[in-house]
């Protein structure tokens, strides 16, 4: 009797393994629908920057005319340089930059350490914290604007950039987001492996925990730094025109009698290209750590 009559049939489990294994390596198509919604969902979330960039190429009086232009003009170098100019740009970029960037770096590291803490550790009292936690998101942040002003009057801080920084530090949707994310991702046997081959709290967290975190890590950062770049409530009442973010600063174009609309959409347009040049930096590292942290999972 030969080999291939010992051989058994294969088992229905065995075929599907079989079938998922060759299909895992076929690549999917999208079909002419799925490129017609996408193109329609891409015009319709771009619509408001290409209007703002055509609204800054024109004139105030061409702005105000029926029907308004649908395409660009000739006076948006003109328009960037005077609102470059009025609303004194040059340092408000700056103090965005250092603003936005810091509160960026201290959320996306503070908020993983709690977050790793909350998810993982064991302490006392751990559910009442985070729902305390929890809790402060509740909140209206409107509230806070007057005790929170007394408060940094107190230490002397007032029109400087740490009274903006200061109360961002960190976040509790940041420690909540991470918190949520670690407790899927990190397995606790990957932390007791690495304690019990010596490793200190500090080499867990920066060997074992950042590396798992790295994916919630990259969105926290952009969601963070979008966030602190476009904050304009608590800014606009910290902050003057002598020291402001590009908020506050934007804020200076609009007054007048007769505010010109196409100068402040110039100024718009400025303050939105440093979000937009970081996405495009950034963006395809933000998306492939999101992708490799879904694989992960």
């Amino acid at each position: 009797m030969t080999t291939s009559e010992l051989t058994l049939p294969p088992t229905a489990e065995v075929k599907r393994e079989r079938r998922r294994v060759m299909g895992a390596g076929k690549q999917l198509h999208a079909g002419p629908l799925t490129y017609v919604v996408l193109v329609v969902f891409a015009l319709v979330s771009l619509a408001p920057l290409v209007w703002t960039a055509v609204a800054a190429s024109r004139t105030d009086r061409r702005l105000a005319e029926t029907p308004p232009p649908l395409w660009f003009g000739g006076n948006l170098f003109k328009n960037l340089q005077a609102a470059w100019d009025q609303a004194g740009l040059g340092t408000a970029m700056l103090n965005s930059l250092i603003v936005a960037g810091t509160i960026t770096v201290s959320t996306v590291l503070f908020a993983t350490l709690a977050g790793f803490a909350f998810a993982k550790l064991r302490f006392r009292f751990s559910g009442l914290l985070l729902l305390l936690t929890i809790g402060t998101m509740m909140i209206p942040p409107q509230l806070a604007v007057v005790p929170l002003y007394l408060w940094m009057s107190d230490f002397g801080w007032s029109n400087q950039l740490q009274t903006v920084i200061l109360p961002s530090l960190v976040t509790a949707f940041g420690t909540f987001f991470m918190r949520q994310y670690l407790v899927q991702a990190l397995p606790t046997e990957l932390i007791e492996a690495a304690r019990m081959d010596g490793a200190s709290s500090l080499r867990v967290v920066w060997h074992v925990v950042f590396p798992a975190a790295r994916p919630a890590m990259a969105v926290l950062g952009l969601l963070t730094f979008v966030f602190a770049w476009n904050d304009f409530l608590w800014p606009i009442i910290a902050l003057n025109q002598q020291n402001p973010t590009v908020q506050v600063a934007l804020n200076s174009l609009g007054t007048g009698y007769v505010p010109d609309q196409a100068v402040i959409m110039a100024g718009a347009l400025l303050g939105t290209l440093p979000l937009l040049i970081a996405f495009l930096l950034f963006g395809k590292q933000i998306v492939g750590g999101i992708m490799q942290g879904a694989i992960k999972g």
